[in-house]
């Protein structure tokens, strides 16, 4: 499948990426169900970070509450987030990629990169790419060719585990049009819903569908946004621009329900510090605060303050106390507490790095 040179978009997805390092690290793990999650003890509060294509074939996801996945696969192996090997192991594959010649690369995450390349044909560059990943870090990747970021995106899940599939202008109909709207990136259940209520449900009606009634129900740049992401439409350009960080957050899973003000209020503090010493090192003040509380049993509220700019650590700590103190309802036990402070953007920083803020 190869074609005339140009601008090409690969997305580059490693497979089952955490799962994949541990197995790495400890070979007879191969082929056995892999939950990795918190600190590996399923009898404590925490949940999956990632599950080896054998977990997930016993429905274990990310996300999942530790104990369920391991009631789900009772002979799994649940191993501890080591924060540090994972980051380690990204860091190998995207020095990979921007190895490749005439790549540009935008990292996405741990796992993941768009790559640009001018190519007159890109399976081959995501074949090589592919054997170039494996052979630095021992880890395999999916990679999706499109015209445009969404579309390589997308492209990816076609072509997992460790295959390439491309996904253009001249294919995006028929092999996208009768899928559900949740199966693109940035669609999730709230907005599929949303959608369904105008009788949107495959992408296909999202292609078509009138731009005033999107507008009417997702506003005048997010609604046009999503007709736009029905037809595969969006930026065809990588950008390497360093990523910037909008805000840094912390959040802690108590093992026992906090009840006590003085636990709860100690609990903010130690929030607070951790946070603050992120945003420390960017150099930046913080501009608001978005205080995340999960009562017990499993209901999770978020509030949010804009503060005036502030590098004052005990200025913004005091702030954090208040927003709590407002907001935090009294007799409630409390299962999870989270904080992220917010920082202005600096000149040159690059916007819209999720299509769910219409960056694309």
């Amino acid at each position: 499948m190869s074609g005339s040179p140009g601008p090409w978009v690969l997305h580059v997805d490693l497979d089952q990426f955490i799962a994949a390092v541990e197995v790495l690290r400890r070979p007879e793990l191969a082929g056995r169900p892999v939950i990795v999650g918190g600190r590996g003890d399923p009898t404590e509060r925490a949940v999956v970070s990632t599950a080896s294509y054998e977990a997930r074939q016993f429905g274990v996801g990310s996300g999942m509450p530790l104990r369920i996945a391991a009631r789900k696969v009772p002979d799994a192996v649940i191993l501890p987030v080591d924060t540090e090997a994972y980051a380690a192991a990204s860091a190998e594959v995207m020095a990979t990629l921007r190895a490749h010649p005439g790549a540009t690369v935008q990292v996405l995450g741990w796992d993941e990169a768009f790559v640009g390349l001018d190519s007159d044909d890109p399976e081959r560059d995501a074949r090589d790419l592919q054997a170039a990943v494996l052979a630095r870090t021992g880890l395999h990747c999916s990679v999706g060719i499109g015209d445009t970021l969404v579309r390589a995106k997308v492209a990816t899940g076609f072509g997992k585990p460790a295959g390439v599939f491309r996904l253009t202008a001249d294919n995006w109909a028929a092999v996208m049009g009768d899928r559900p709207v949740i199966e693109l990136w940035g669609v999730g259940s709230k907005v599929s819903r949303r959608l369904a209520a105008h009788g949107i449900r495959t992408v296909g009606e999202l292609a078509a569908a009138d731009e005033t009634v999107l507008a009417g129900e997702f506003g005048p740049r997010m609604g046009p946004w999503y007709g736009q992401l029905g037809r595969g439409e969006g930026a065809r350009v990588v950008d390497d621009t360093p990523w910037v960080a909008r805000g840094h957050s912390r959040e802690t899973t108590f093992q026992r329900d906090l009840e006590d003000p003085a636990d709860v209020q100690s609990a903010l503090r130690e929030l607070a510090a951790r946070v603050l010493d992120d945003v420390a090192a960017e150099g930046r003040p913080v501009i608001g605060l978005t205080l995340k509380v999960r009562y017990a049993p499993f209901v999770t509220k978020t509030y949010q303050r804009r503060i005036p700019a502030s590098s004052d650590r005990d200025d913004v700590t005091a702030r954090m106390l208040q927003l709590a103190g407002d907001r935090i309802e009294p007799g409630r036990a409390i299962r999870l507490l989270g904080l992220r402070a917010e920082m202005p953007m600096p000149d040159g920083a690059r916007e819209g790095h999720t299509p769910t803020r219409s960056g694309w």
